[in-house]
């Protein structure tokens, strides 16, 4: 008996002395909770949606504050001033990006997405250059972008009005214009190899945003040991990679460099100008790493933000509605439709606008690094810290939106019925890490979601009381519950 009380008292003083050691603040942190070593917070955060303890918290802890997820500080910035004033005004502090290790095993540390310092400056003004030299944002892009939509209204028309779950429907289209900008050519909706691909693609993103995944990025050495089902998710990946490999061997055999046809020829030009240069960021392992990066960033997003979008304007019909009015009085329905609408489209552009405001994406916003010690507000953010700029208590900051828990059009509208612009609708990001794909993805919204309302009017088969809005899944991204609706001829 006493040599137990004798353990138990030594094991106390142990866990006591590193407690103390691993809480101890040798800079003046940001607040936050209590976390335990190891575990850090997570026996007291939602799980299945950790950016709501994150706001709950920050009503505590104020918008500058320190958690621990596992063994790993996380600096978490809470509202529309604080995340602008981190990403904007301070950018060159905040410009690193969090190894994240599920992206770490699968990309090696290659690509755009998550790498820093001289490869990620180098990649990134080479991606921006050449998707703007094919056209992202320009008319080009915009002639692509309205061919597709012929190709999914034609698909929406086969349903013959029959209920279908619009889920691949809607990714094959959005797919197809990055795959024109990337691979220089469109797939048929029946290649089943491209269908493969959009099912590994969606896979990823819903493992991400899982559980599981977020247990990955926290302990991934466990969970590499683990059984699971997670182990699948990188032998799909691996078919994401073959994929892109065959595409790049092709256009090397086939490479004119007077006439690059996309991007991968464009790299595949400077990459051999620079063979020769140490240290080049231009080689194969990140050629393929920045195309699977373009390829799964610029196919589920946008596709995901147009089946909320449709989810939306089913349970809102007068929405719906209202749009089809305004799209009949300035497009009709005899021509495509056009940027250059958008202007003469107020209340359709606020939909579409308050449609990305409402579901907000990707809460949690892909993770900021500190590089090295940050001085801000007052405190200190250590090297290695992890950094959670909180899309969504932008998205939902009360101090910059009317009612920001209501899908409501009026917040992006003044009281003559004008589009207005609200400098806190940032679902891309802000900054020196903001979304490469920017310009794309709005302009693939507005023409996809006008293309579709000018010839469908949509509803499902339960009625609009029955769809349910609220995301199935909340983690990395919000994502919407399946549902089938019916696309009537107009």
């Amino acid at each position: 008996m006493e040599f137990s009380s004798t353990s138990l008292l030594v094991g106390l003083v142990v866990v006591l002395f590193v407690l103390i050691r691993w809480r101890r603040k040798p800079y003046k942190l940001p607040p936050g909770p209590l976390a335990l070593p190891l575990l850090g917070n997570i026996l007291t955060m939602d799980n299945r949606a950790p950016f709501k303890t994150f706001l709950k918290w920050s009503k505590t802890y104020g918008p500058v504050m320190t958690t621990y997820l596992g063994p790993q500080r996380v600096v978490v910035l809470v509202g529309y001033d604080t995340v602008k004033e981190a990403l904007v005004d301070n950018a060159d502090d905040f410009v690193g990006r969090a190894p994240l290790p599920f992206i770490i095993r699968v990309l090696k540390g290659f690509g755009l997405a998550i790498s820093n310092g001289e490869r990620w400056r180098q990649l990134r003004r080479f991606t921006l250059s050449t998707l703007r030299d094919f056209g992202m944002g320009r008319k080009r892009m915009e002639g692509w972008i309205q061919e597709e939509s012929k190709h999914l209204l034609e698909s929406f028309r086969e349903t013959k009005s029959a209920p279908f779950d619009p889920m691949f429907y809607l990714s094959r289209t959005v797919s197809n214009v990055v795959c024109a900008l990337v691979f220089g050519q469109r797939f048929h909706y029946k290649d089943k190899n491209f269908l493969r691909i959009l099912q590994v693609i969606s896979g990823v993103l819903r493992f991400g945003s899982s559980s599981k995944g977020q247990l990955y990025n926290i302990f991934p050495r466990l969970m590499e040991i683990l059984p699971g089902k997670h182990h699948n998710v990188f032998e799909e990946l691996d078919e994401l990679k073959v994929f892109t490999l065959n595409k790049v061997q092709k256009h090397k055999e086939t490479l004119d460099p007077e006439n690059p046809r996309d991007f991968i020829d464009c790299f595949l030009i400077r990459l051999d100008q620079e063979k020769d240069v140490p240290n080049t960021e231009f080689h194969y392992d990140n050629l393929i790493a920045t195309v699977q990066n373009l390829f799964l960033a610029g196919t589920e997003t946008t596709s995901t933000t147009i089946r909320y979008a449709l989810m939306l304007l089913i349970r809102h019909p007068e929405i719906q509605e209202q749009m089809q009015k305004e799209i009949d009085t300035v497009i009709g329905k005899d021509r495509s439709p056009a940027m250059d609408d958008r202007k003469s489209l107020p209340f359709t552009d606020a939909v579409i606008h308050e449609v990305q405001r409402y579901i907000d994406l990707v809460p949690l916003n892909l993770p900021h690094y500190a590089l090295r010690d940050i001085t801000f507000r007052g405190y200190t953010i250590p090297k290695d810290t992890v950094i959670f700029p909180l899309l969504h208590s932008v998205l939902r900051d009360e101090g910059h939106w009317g009612n920001p828990w209501t899908f409501n059009p009026k917040h992006f509208l003044d009281n003559n019925g004008n589009f207005k612009k609200n400098p806190a609708f940032l679902p891309f990001s802000a900054g020196k890490r903001s979304c490469v794909g920017e310009s794309l993805a709005r302009m693939e919204l507005f023409l996809f979601i006008v293309s579709l309302l000018q010839n469908f009017t949509f509803s499902c088969p339960g009625g609009p009381e029955s769809i349910d809005c609220s995301p199935e899944i909340s983690g990395f991204a919000n994502l919407p519950r399946k549902y089938h609706l019916i696309a009537t001829p107009r």
